[in-house]
């Protein structure tokens, strides 16, 4: 069996307001960052499956006829939300040489890679192909680099193996799949990132599948149709923390002190409303400073919110108050203690003032991007439409 070429990408994901409040029942907003996974698979003809992620400086290749001892005979489609197939999981830790449970970025990327890509081929012929993967997001920062991974992976597999069509048509630079089609995307990286999270709430990989903005209630996940293109700076303080010990934080600090925290989260919660109300006017009518002055004034809140709830950190303040002395509004992102934060830009902001704040970030000993939020999802490209620096990167296995 040959396989086409296939070239895809997918976003990162930040959360824009709702961190931690969502954890107890309060809405969150997470939007898509314009930072991207690039992914392209090759068919070829070597009888081997090779994955290439230079990112975390992993090459590997597999001989097919080893592949093929490990296919279960329960192998075949999963949905989204049913266990992994426990059978061809514990064979590919076996082969992989992880049975203990540890698993380091490298071994959960090959894992990821490996059952769906045997999930998919697995009842008929495992064809010889090559994958590469780089990615402009850093790992483990919160930004959702393996939920991209698992939906790039999802989308060209799926496209290989003919369970979807190819979208992208002869004259298009880049193209979407239609809503079933990304139903599927989304249901096989939400397998992809059970491997590596064990049990996600789904809004990473949900974010890479449609892009622009989701609204995330009680496990409910809900893609907003419409939402502006926003300028934001990124910053990596690079200090970092445990999300599940910063979760814990507040769940204590909520039982103690139950009637001061629960009005806190109630207002976090009116923020995100209020925020996805404004968001919205802006894709309807004329984009107007008053638009901004209230996203800045909500980042400010909730950045105080979240500093009651105990998941600030010195690296953040330094970060507010960088930004502030520029005129520019900044709050964390994700699980706080550390971690990343969010800046953001108005229309008007000189270039001037964005290069001085961003190397004065830089200065402080974190990494700082300029991107946006709120851009598509994944998409399929044709070669020549990647950024020629991604392509080099990728062309190269």
């Amino acid at each position: 069996m040959t396989v086409k070429d296939v070239f895809v990408s997918a976003p990162g994901k930040a959360i824009l307001h709702g961190e931690h409040a969502v954890v107890h029942g309060k809405v969150a907003l997470a939007v898509s960052l314009n930072l991207r996974t690039y992914l392209r698979l090759k068919g070829t003809t070597t009888g081997n499956v090779c994955i290439n992620l230079p990112n975390i400086d992993t090459f590997l290749c597999y001989d097919l006829s080893e592949l093929k001892q490990l296919i279960p005979a329960s192998c075949g489609k999963r949905e989204e939300g049913k266990p992994l197939d426990a059978e061809l999981m514990r064979r590919l830790r076996e082969f992989i040489g992880v049975t203990n449970g540890n698993l380091d970025t490298c071994n959960m990327a090959t894992l990821s890679f490996l059952y769906i890509y045997i999930s998919l081929f697995g009842s008929s012929e495992l064809p010889s192909l090559t994958v590469s993967v780089w990615s402009e997001l850093p790992t483990g920062a919160g930004l959702g680099s393996s939920a991209a991974y698992s939906v790039c992976l999802a989308s060209a597999l799926l496209c290989a193996s003919g369970a979807i069509p190819a979208p992208l048509k002869e004259s298009d630079q880049s193209a979407r799949w239609c809503q079933e089609d990304l139903e599927q995307i989304n249901s096989w990286a939400f397998q992809g990132e059970m491997i590596i999270h064990g049990n996600p709430s789904g809004v990473d990989n949900a974010v890479g599948t449609w892009g622009g903005m989701l609204r995330f209630l009680a496990g409910k996940i809900i893609p907003l149709s419409r939402v502006p293109l926003l300028r934001i700076l990124l910053t990596n303080t690079k200090v970092p923390r445990s999300t599940k010990v910063l979760v814990a934080g507040v769940k204590d600090k909520i039982n103690k002190f139950p009637s001061i925290m629960t009005p806190v989260l109630d207002s976090v919660d009116a923020i995100s409303c209020t925020c996805e109300k404004v968001l919205s006017e802006m894709t309807c009518e004329p984009i107007t400073g008053e638009h901004y002055n209230i996203l800045e004034e909500l980042i400010d809140i909730n950045q105080h919110h979240l500093n009651v709830m105990g998941v600030g950190h010195p690296s953040l303040d330094t970060l507010c108050q960088v930004t502030l002395t520029k005129g520019l509004h900044s709050k964390l992102t994700g699980a706080g203690g550390g971690g990343c934060g969010i800046t953001l830009l108005r229309p008007e902001t000189d270039s001037s003032v964005v290069q001085t704040t961003v190397q004065d970030l830089k200065d402080c000993g974190f990494d700082c991007w300029e991107t946006s939020i709120g851009g598509p999802g994944v998409q399929q490209h044709s070669p020549l439409s990647v950024k020629e620096e991604v392509r080099e990167i990728l062309n190269r296995y």
